[in-house]
């Protein structure tokens, strides 16, 4: 793959040209369990750019996706190429991936961006102005010195988010990361989202909240069954969906 840098909104200790590890092409997809098909022939493709939004009924395998393309579960059969290529290390460590719970470790605030950065290489003066940096765009300088697992849910997302960028991912998958938080954190999660994708990073955010969709999404994937059920733009999605089961979802309606 060609070298490529970042987009031009990357600045200052964010800027670190890598190759480039999208388009992510999902063809035929499929995802088998305990004799039940979980992902079935799933076709996707996302494209650099946007933010995507992917929503569903509970059981439509949203956070089963996310876990694929990320490349923490192998799937049954299918492929998933970046950038026309089956992914390699340097891939996996240009997408990084935040859970609706927040995934801490035994060290101070600071010390989880610290280890992070260390992992990919960042030293001195770079380190240094990267911890800074994201401790304070998520509200933690502070807290920087506090045992992580002492923090609140919202300061440990934030924590877990800050920490994912810190590396500069080009690829951010979030899985609910908002989810069971008081309004402030919700904001403050959602600020960082934004950082993101001003700074280039294609977010591709699996949320059940309307209104986060509305104001995070421009585009949005509705998976069904294992299944895409339709992939339009955010606008189109939630005024005029093409799918009636999208239909029934957006007006809170059972989905069978």
């Amino acid at each position: 793959m060609a070298e490529a840098a970042l987009p031009a909104g990357r600045a200052g200790p964010l800027a670190v040209p890598r190759a480039a590890v999208l388009p992510l092409a999902v063809r035929g997809l499929v995802f088998e369990a305990g004799g039940r098909r979980l992902i079935d022939g799933l076709d996707l493709t996302l494209e650099a750019g946007s933010r995507t939004a992917i929503m569903g009924p509970n059981g439509a395998g949203k956070t089963l996706l996310l876990r694929l393309l990320n490349g923490l579960v192998r799937p049954t059969s299918g492929s998933i190429l970046w950038a026309g290529s089956a992914a390699r290390r340097a891939t996996r460590m240009s997408t990084a991936m935040v859970f609706q719970r927040p995934v801490v470790l035994r060290r101070s605030a600071a010390a989880n961006i610290r280890y992070a950065l260390r992992a990919h290489g960042v030293r001195g003066k770079a380190l240094r102005s990267r911890l800074k940096h994201w401790l304070e765009e998520a509200g933690l300088t502070e807290l920087g010195r506090r045992p992580a697992r002492v923090l609140s849910g919202g300061e440990q997302q934030r924590l877990a988010l800050a920490r994912a960028l810190s590396c500069e991912p080009q690829v951010l998958f979030l899985d609910e990361p908002a989810a069971s938080l008081d309004p402030a954190s919700v904001l403050a999660i959602e600020h960082l989202i934004q950082v993101a994708h001003e700074a280039g990073t294609k977010v591709v955010l699996v949320t059940h909240d309307l209104g986060q969709a509305h104001r995070l999404a421009d585009e949005v994937v509705f998976i069904y069954r294992g299944r895409v059920e339709e992939v339009s733009p955010a606008a189109t999605f939630f005024e005029r969906p093409v799918s009636p089961k999208a239909q029934a979802f957006i007006e809170g309606r059972i989905v069978l």
